[in-house]
């Protein structure tokens, strides 16, 4: 990283912070900085990244031209590279950049630079392939796939888009699929176990989820400890008598369909060989599948079936969670592992193109075209008709990105019918089935072209003279 020049000036685009930047919080939410972990923040400006993450326990330093130039560098497990390549204004400085911080890493690099949504919040002139502002710094703004392609034509690896803005590269493609695994494969943790009844109640409970009994390879550390004096034969014996046959084959048909999906999310990004599966989906294969090449297969018809109109179609309209319009399906982030395992394929395949934004709730899904967007009601546990606060969205036909932010709108889109987006034996959507049963009667969908905002929403209230008390629909008595 070459430091900056007369005319631009880099360290200006630096600011001060005490809690963990985006991309390091969401490397952290991804195990992928753990405490203890060893990370080098390239560029890493006034430091704030470093000092909290030390504060975690983790051995991290920071190199940066202007404020830490004096810093040795050296490889580090983990290398952080945090809005650096955006405000470099040299294309092949930035390429440079990139690849001595490729270099530089031993596990994986985290890379994040600023997209082109915020390109209307920065004031400046057309300069290289940017901007240059009044305070002269450069910003270059990345579209969220340009940024995961970027990285791949520079580490030469498969990169994965962690969030938007956020690319995670690994030195052994191993871990970036124990990474993928990880998003796939959700609630796998093991229960807690403190003595050896407890434990044998964690194998029982892996078992009953999983479809099979574990592997003493599978078993975390100290959990082995606590098992030291069964015989292996032992240990199976007990989980085999205690596990329910129910709960074993509904396990079994979640792991299986689990596996297709993460073979199919792989060979969207590329896949490897079996030996560089993690061990627990090798084991899956083995024992759900009559061999590899058997799993792949149908992973592939799984993938192929993507480009079928009318099979993505039927299958939203089966599809037991979510809201199927003339143009998508609509389904709540708790519901999103209940839709068929086809259009869960399309969402993690549009999530590992561009990022799957960490604050969302309901997740649109079109069959007109191959698109997903991810939009955040944030009230919507609290809020009887919540208002729409992001949208982002990714065409998976061209891979590009596009955001808008509602915050300062004051005629937001809003939500009708709740109960709706979930799946319905959610612990909540009889309480919103009723309110939308109680909003029928009183007349307020009459007019439906009315109540997508809040204007008209508001207006059909007072014309059909009731308000909202919570999730309860009253009579207004003004």
């Amino acid at each position: 990283m070459i430091p900056e020049t007369r005319s631009i000036k880099r360290r200006l685009t630096a600011i001060t912070r005490d809690a963990l930047s985006v991309p390091a919080r969401q490397a952290v939410l991804d195990k992928q900085i753990l405490p203890g972990s060893s990370v080098l923040d390239y560029g890493c400006g006034r430091g704030g990244d470093v000092r909290a993450l030390r504060r975690m326990g983790c051995e991290a330093v920071g190199w940066d031209p202007f404020y830490q130039p004096d810093v040795r560098l050296q490889p580090t497990a983990i290398v952080l590279l945090t809005y650096v390549v955006n405000v470099i204004e040299d294309p092949a400085e930035r390429r440079r950049t990139l690849a001595h911080a490729w270099e530089l890493a031993g596990t994986v690099l985290i890379v994040s630079a600023r997209l082109t949504w915020e390109r209307s919040k920065v004031q400046g002139e057309e300069f290289s392939d940017g901007l240059l502002t009044r305070r002269k710094t450069f910003q270059h703004f990345f579209d969220a796939s340009e940024l995961r392609k970027f990285v791949e034509d520079v580490t030469g690896v498969r990169a994965v888009s962690a969030a938007p803005g956020v690319v995670y590269a690994f030195k052994d493609d191993a871990a970036r699929l124990t990474y993928l695994a990880r998003r796939i494969f959700t609630g796998d943790q093991w229960l807690t176990s403190d003595d050896t009844s407890s434990a044998i109640a964690a194998l029982i409970d892996y078992a009953e989820r999983r479809g099979r009994p574990p592997r003493i390879e599978e078993l975390p550390p100290r959990m082995t400890q606590q098992l030291r004096q069964l015989r292996p034969e032992e240990v199976r014996r007990l989980v085999s008598n205690a596990a329910e046959p129910a709960k074993l084959t509904e396990g079994a048909k979640r792991t299986t369909l689990n596996t297709l999906l993460f073979l199919a999310v792989e060979l969207f990004n590329g896949r490897g060989p079996f030996t560089r599966l993690p061990l627990t989906v090798q084991l899956d294969i083995r024992t759900f599948f009559s061999s590899y090449k058997e799993a792949c297969q149908r992973a592939d018809r799984l993938l192929l079936k993507l480009r079928d109109d009318d099979y993505v179609r039927r299958a939203m309209t089966a599809s037991k969670a979510g809201k199927v319009t003339p143009t998508a399906l609509y389904v709540h982030r708790r519901a999103i592992e209940r839709i068929p395992t086809v259009l869960r394929l399309y969402e993690h395949c549009a999530s590992i193109a561009a990022g799957r934004p960490h604050g969302w709730t309901v997740g649109k899904l079109c069959h007109q075209e191959r698109a997903v967007s991810w939009l955040d009601y944030p009230d919507f546990d609290t809020d009887p008709h919540p208002r729409l606060l992001t949208s982002y969205q990714v065409d998976l036909m061209t891979f590009k990105t596009t955001y808008r932010s509602y915050s300062a709108s004051d005629n937001r889109p809003l939500l009708h019918r709740k109960h709706e987006f979930l799946h319905p034996d959610d612990p909540d959507a009889d309480k919103y089935r009723r309110l939308t049963g109680a909003e029928l009667r009183a007349g307020l969908y009459e007019r439906p072209h009315l109540i997508g905002k809040e204007s008209g929403w508001e207006q059909e209230l007072l014309r059909c003279g009731r308000a909202l008390r919570g999730h309860r629909l009253v009579r207004n008595r003004k």
